[in-house]
């Protein structure tokens, strides 16, 4: 007997906890294949991103946190750590004496462009599960991150 008073009658009914299972197990699969590379997923998703979004000017914090959909305290975590690494380099900004600007080091962009290819190889071995439907999977997925960016989705009472 199930005693949690849950719309759903099984936890496979569930969207969110399955949604929960599913990334914790493709986590789990992207951290094993960056471990070789001394970089956990959150700083690969930053590296990434910076290198994917970098202009001749370099990025500020706050524009890359945003793309990452990582807040923006963690954000500036994992650029220390990257910065101990070598991977990026931050200074302020000229125009903007609060604003620090990131950008991927020749090291950081080498990097970002090796690791890429074995997340995109990962990505491809965990959902080829879902066969022909891998693209309406993306859609979907898609639809879901826009409604969230566009203020959509039921956000929590804070209060």
């Amino acid at each position: 007997m199930n005693n949690l008073q849950s719309d759903f009658e099984s936890t496979d009914a569930s969207p969110g906890f399955l949604l929960w299972r599913v990334t914790n197990n493709w986590q789990a699969a992207q951290r094993r294949a960056l471990e070789p590379f001394g970089l956990t997923h959150v700083q690969f998703v930053i590296l990434a991103s910076l290198v994917w979004l970098q202009s001749s000017d370099g990025l500020n914090q706050k524009q890359l946190a945003n793309h990452a959909g990582i807040d923006v305290m963690m954000t500036s975590q994992v650029l220390r750590a990257l910065e101990g690494k070598g991977l990026i380099d931050r200074h302020q900004s000229p125009s903007d004496k609060r604003a620090i600007i990131v950008s991927a080091s020749d090291k950081g962009r080498l990097l970002a462009n090796q690791t890429v290819k074995v997340v995109e190889r990962v990505d491809n071995q965990y959902f080829s599960v879902l066969g022909r439907h891998s693209a309406d999977f993306t859609h979907l997925l898609g639809r879901l991150n826009r409604a969230d960016d566009d203020g959509y989705s039921e956000k929590p009472n804070r209060s």
